[in-house]
Formats: C-alpha cells, structure tokens, sequence
C-alpha cells in the first residue's frame, strides 16, 4: 500500500468528514466459522457505535474487486468504510480497539484501511500478507473480521506495527468456533485500558448459549443478539415479563452498556460460503439505523448496484424512517439524557409495539430471501435476475416498513 496515498486520504477525510477519534467506531464484533453454523457457512457480524449515526450503503468500483460498503452518509466518495464484501466474496469489518495503539493517532486509518483491503484482497491470505506490508507503515488499532469464499474466517488484533491472527476454525483459540471482540484486545499490553467489557459479557452469553442450541445463525444474531438490550451487570431484562410504565410514567433503560446502544448506527451480518464456485451466495444482510428501530433486507455484491431506499447522495430514506423512530425512543436530547430508551414506547406502540412490527416485516423479508437463495444455489441466476430480485425484495420491505410508522408522533408527543 502506498503509505502517501494513506496520508493524503487521510487529510481528506479530517477536512471534508470531520474525521477524529471520537467518531471511530466502537463496535461488537463476531466471526464465526462454519463449523459452528447448522449450514457450515461462515458468518460476520458488526454492530457498529459511533457518534456518527447515518449510513448508508454504497457499490464501489476502485480498484481490483468491485464491493458494497457500509459508509457514513455523508461520506460521498466512501473513502472510510466500516463493514463490506466484495465480488471475489472477500469480507471485512473491525471495532475499535484503542489498547492496540500507540499514539494519539492510532486507529485514525481503520475505515481507509478496510477500503483498501476490499479493493485489493480476494483472500484472508491476500488480507495477511497486506498486514505483512504494511507492518510500521499504517496507523490502525483494531480487531478486524474478516472472511472469504473458501470457508475462512478469522480475526486480527492489528496495531500500526504488528497483528496477531485468530483462526475461528482453530480449536486452540476458538474452543467454540466462534471470535468475539468489543473495544479490547486479547493480546494488548494491560498497561492502556480497552473498553466494551459489559457487553463482551453479554455476547458471550448469547452465543454461548445459541451456539449448545446449534442456532448460530445470520437470523439469531439480527433478531435476538444485534437487538439485545439486556444490561446482566445490573440484571435488567427491559423485554421480558409484562409491560411497565406508562404514557405518563414511562419505563426508560440506559442503553450505553447493552449490544444494541443508543449509539448504534447500523447492524451488518455477512453470510459466507465455503466454496468459490458459490461467491455469488456471500450475502449481507443491513440494518441502517439502531437495530431496535430499524429490520434488515439482504444484498448481494454479485448484483451491481444498491436498492435506492438504502443509499443516496447524502442520506439514504431507510436510514431516514430509522432515525425518526429513534428519536421517538430517545424523546430527551438534553446532554446525556439522549442515551435513554424509551421501553414503554418500543414495547407498546400501536398495542403491539414497535419491535413486533418490524419483526413482522422482516420474518417475511427472510423467509423469500431463504427461498431465491436455495433456488440460486441449486442453479447460478443470471446477474438481471439477482438485481430485480434483490430490488423489488428491498423496496416492498421499505415500503412497509415506512408505512407502518407513518402515523408516528416524535419525541414530546404521546402515541401509547
């Protein structure tokens, strides 16, 4: 990688975006190998925490691999990019892992990073000897996820001078078959502190758990663990037992410690395959907006282009409905109110509540995904078909997905 190009991207990216630390993304992270899935596919996973909360996603064509890409959305060029896949079937994600770094500046080229390596790597060997050069050259401090059409998965604790790999399919590092991360890494020195330890805990509990009931799936990841909001340090479980509070007297959760966060810009799972022939299939499932305000519709690199609800020149109308739902839950922008939910609100609007609407619409989003995808594996669809398929999917999900909360009132009002 030409460390020069890195710098002036770099540049770019503080004067035009706004770029600092404190807009790099936290996260919670999972890669999975497919020994530890029902369907032996490999699966990525990121929620991605950041104070930048609208995405979008965008098809880009530089350099060798063509690849769609979860962006901020205001950046128009996708120069950082937090999540994506490319046409070899070539995945990558990371989160934040500030105890890799060694100087004020360490992370600051994660998203450009990411960029470059869908562009440029096919493989997780291509991703390694990447890592190889770059070594002292670039200024990353991140787990990064990655996978790619031969089965592979794994993860990198990366530092701007050195990595160390995690195989998800090694026994010795991944006893499960499964890697998980938040803001920390295994191999940092104790001396600089991570962060995201409450929810490191928690996922760990979900998979374990999902993984002895042989549940790892794409779906259980959207549905149960992108959307968890259970605190265990403190024992709240805000979704179970009957409903508390009122329009009057609402129940409110601090979401700054649970998986989904009131930070959370969007969810992205990734579907692997474990055979080249099949590159096609790799499938990412997005959720623009906070996973409890928002469902997931699936996208396929192979199909060279982007559903018009899920991108545009500067914000994408999904992310739009997203983020007013949001700001329903979140009715209190006052300092570090902002970071409340509203449990009474998501568990009761319209009676049957706002998670259970989009869990409607979504259930049907994945039941004709599952469909078209088995049908395409028992035969390769022709690359129009995939593209009508995958845009008429996108915009009936939209569509009702928009019209289910085109009644909502925003924050102050009172819709119980």
């Amino acid at each position: 990688m030409n460390n020069s190009l890195i710098r002036r991207g770099l540049a770019g990216c503080v004067l035009t975006l706004g770029f600092s630390l404190a807009s790099l993304t936290p996260c919670t992270i999972a890669v999975i190998s497919g020994k530890a899935t029902p369907d032996g596919r490999p699966i990525i996973w990121k929620n991605r925490d950041s104070d930048v909360l609208n995405n979008k996603v965008v098809y880009l064509t530089r350099g060798r691999y063509p690849f769609l890409a979860l962006v901020n959305a205001d950046d128009s060029l996708g120069q950082n990019v937090w999540a994506g896949v490319n046409r070899a079937g070539f995945v990558i994600m990371n989160s934040l892992s500030v105890d890799l770094g060694e100087t004020e500046a360490s992370g600051q080229e994660n998203g450009l990073f990411i960029g470059h390596a869908l562009a440029e790597c096919a493989t997780v060997r291509d991703f390694e000897k990447l890592l190889h050069r770059t070594n002292g050259r670039r200024f990353t401090a991140a787990n990064f996820g990655v996978m790619d059409a031969e089965g592979n998965a794994c993860l990198f604790e990366t530092g701007r001078k050195t990595f160390v790999k995690f195989d998800a399919s090694d026994p010795r590092v991944a006893p499960q078959g499964y890697i998980l991360r938040t803001n920390f890494a295994f191999t940092a020195s104790p001396k600089i502190p991570g962060g995201g330890y409450n929810r490191f805990d928690r996922v760990s509990h979900l998979f374990q758990t999902a993984r002895n009931e042989n549940r790892l799936t794409c779906k259980f990841i959207l549905q149960e663990a992108a959307r968890d909001l259970v605190n265990e340090k403190i024992s709240s479980s805000p979704l179970d037992g009957p409903v508390r509070g009122t329009s009057v007297q609402p129940l409110y959760i601090h979401t700054n410690d649970t998986l989904n966060r009131y930070i959370t810009g969007f969810a992205a799972v990734f579907h692997g395959v474990a055979n080249r022939d099949k590159a096609y299939l790799t499938t990412l499932w997005a959720m623009l907006g906070q996973p409890v305000t928002s469902l997931a519709v699936p996208l396929w690199v192979a199909a060279p282009a982007v559903p018009l609800a899920l991108t545009g020149d500067k914000a994408a109308p999904w992310d739009d409905v997203a983020q007013e739902i949001r700001k329903f839950l979140y009715p209190d922008e006052r300092r570090n109110m902002n970071q409340y939910l509203n449990v009474t609100r998501l568990r009761t609007y319209r009676n049957t509540g706002i998670l259970r609407q989009t869990l409607e619409i979504e259930n049907q989003v994945w039941s004709q995904a599952e469909k078209k995808q088995a049908e395409w594996a028992r035969a390769k669809p022709s690359l129009r078909a995939m593209i009508e398929f995958e845009g008429r999917l996108a915009s009936w999900a939209y569509d009702s997905f928009r019209s289910a909360f085109a009644g909502l009132k925003l924050a102050g009002a009172s819709s119980e």
